[in-house]
């Protein structure tokens, strides 16, 4: 097995600052016999302390791609291309999202009710919710932390290397845990090691394979400090609403940048 030791290095965040983390995605819509990708941008300012408030605004581009049926046939049948995901401007302390909720409303009295709502609690923390207290309690050690993740997520949907895929999405993992996760993943049934794997956006990085199941996950990581890069999602057998082998379901590519307040982009 050809061992993977990588770097992983985190940038400097002062307790006042920002972890910014910017997903392009593009994500399978489905509607019966239609099935289109849409392009997605994801961008969230992470609170250093994280009690603190957090910004999640997300965005549809309006470009889409047709892999089955047509959008003209699927308006004729009442399906609205642009509703597969939560859209909108959203906050809330600990990241506790609600989604379902309307997005974020100039309205006064909207604003002041927000702003008198009771603080949200911390997060428990787990894979799939991770928090700072739930990744200090794991081990660094690589074959305990496999260990802890088979026994964590015993499931052949939510497994071992969707659960860790899971937390590194976030890009909160601290670089010393990531070192380790990325080798106890090496270590799992079915994941291979690629190298020169350009992500959604160009870069070419280290990519972790897990050919299992009903699709082939690719976990791409940025060589340069050993952060989660993005993923893409490939069918390994023909699915029911008529998606067949090798269709690409789910692709993006993730940036992070520490800023100095929500809503800043970093400088490029």
């Amino acid at each position: 097995m050809q061992d993977l030791a990588i770097e992983a290095a985190d940038e400097p965040l002062r307790p006042d600052q920002y972890t910014f983390v910017e997903t392009h995605a593009w994500w399978l819509g489905s509607f019966g016999k239609h099935n289109h990708l849409a392009e997605h941008r994801v961008r969230q300012w992470i609170p250093a302390r994280p009690e603190r408030e957090w910004l999640l605004v997300r965005e549809l581009t309006g470009e889409q791609e047709w892999l089955t049926g047509s959008a003209e046939e699927a308006a004729e049948e009442g399906y609205d291309p642009l509703a597969v995901g939560p859209v909108g401007t959203f906050r809330a302390a600990h990241g506790e999202f609600d989604l379902s909720a309307d997005p974020e409303l100039t309205d006064a009295d909207h604003v002041a009710d927000a702003f008198c709502a009771p603080p949200a609690p911390p997060r428990r923390g787990s894979w799939q919710s991770p928090t700072k207290e739930f990744f200090a309690r794991l081990p660094l050690d690589p074959v305990e932390l496999r260990e802890r993740l088979q026994d964590d997520n015993p499931g052949s949907w939510f497994g071992p290397f969707t659960a860790a895929v899971t937390a590194l999405r976030t890009c909160l993992v601290p670089a010393a845990l990531r070192s380790a996760l990325y080798r106890a993943l090496r270590g799992l049934p079915a994941v291979t090691l690629a190298t020169g794997v350009r992500n959604l956006d160009g870069l070419s990085c280290i990519a972790l394979i897990h050919d299992a199941g009903r699709t082939r996950t690719e976990l791409m990581i940025d060589p340069l400090n050993g952060q989660f890069a993005g993923e893409r999602d490939t069918l390994r057998m023909d699915a029911r609403c008529g998606l067949g082998i090798g269709a690409v379901i789910s692709s993006t590519a993730v940036a992070t940048a520490p800023v100095d307040a929500p809503g800043q982009l970093p400088l490029r």
